[in-house]
């Protein structure tokens, strides 16, 4: 039977690798995809992947009809076998919708890729409705290290390095970033509890302690005889 299955994660753990992956296996079968992207760091009507690969895609921007565009498609002799769709955070609930009426009314399998949580810790609309429709939730077992070397489980948001948790729940950015673009990095809920990211966490360990405390001279005190 079609499936809806979302596939999730962290930034920098292989969500579109993966998804090219995929690709690159069907094809290889014979089979032909349908692949849908938003708003992806190589520019728009591209899906790329952090190694450096990169394949065209279909910009599912804000309004886009996944059914409608499917049903068009095929009404005009097109193929399609399966359908992937990166950066799922993204789009709204209702084009989660009608992802999975193309697996239901069009019998065909989708796979997307997405980041769950926002910069913020708080779901995004997209990954939300996937996890309430979707088959199969695969969280991705290649995990992302946090700067101490914990797992990485959540999405900070950095100017200059240090993590900021107000904005736009979407500004596009990605990790390693200049120092002063707004870029992103993942830490361990410790640190995205602290604010804590790899800069502040190097500024903190050369500052100066903040009580420094001093070592007292013991040889005049007076001793003390059992």
């Amino acid at each position: 039977m079609p499936e809806l299955v979302f596939f999730s994660g962290t930034m920098d753990c292989g969500k579109s690798t993966l998804a090219l992956q995929i690709e690159h296996n069907r094809s290889a079968r014979g089979l032909q995809g349908m692949i849908f992207t938003r708003d992806d760091r190589a520019g728009e009507g591209k899906l790329s992947s952090r190694l450096g690969l990169v394949t065209d895609a279909v910009e599912a921007a804000e309004g886009f009809d996944f059914y409608g565009y499917l049903v068009a498609h095929l009404s005009k002799g097109g193929r399609c076998d399966y359908v992937i769709a990166d950066e799922a955070q993204f789009l709204a609930p209702e084009q989660i919708d009608q992802l999975a009426r193309v697996v239901d009314d069009l019998d065909l399998d989708v796979f997307a890729f997405g980041i769950t949580t926002d910069f913020r810790s708080k779901l995004f609309p997209g990954s939300q409705r996937l996890v309430e429709l979707a088959d199969r939730v695969e969280v991705l077992q290649v995990e992302a290290l946090c700067w101490c070397g914990a797992r990485a489980t959540h999405n900070a948001r950095t100017v200059g390095g240090v993590m900021v948790v107000e904005g736009a729940q979407v500004v596009v950015g990605d990790v390693n970033q200049a120092p002063d673009e707004i870029g992103y990095e993942v830490l361990c809920r410790r640190h995205h509890r602290r604010r804590m990211t790899a800069a502040t966490a190097r500024a903190a360990a050369l500052s100066p302690d903040v009580l420094p405390v001093e070592v007292a001279d013991v040889s005049d005190r007076p001793s003390v005889r059992s």
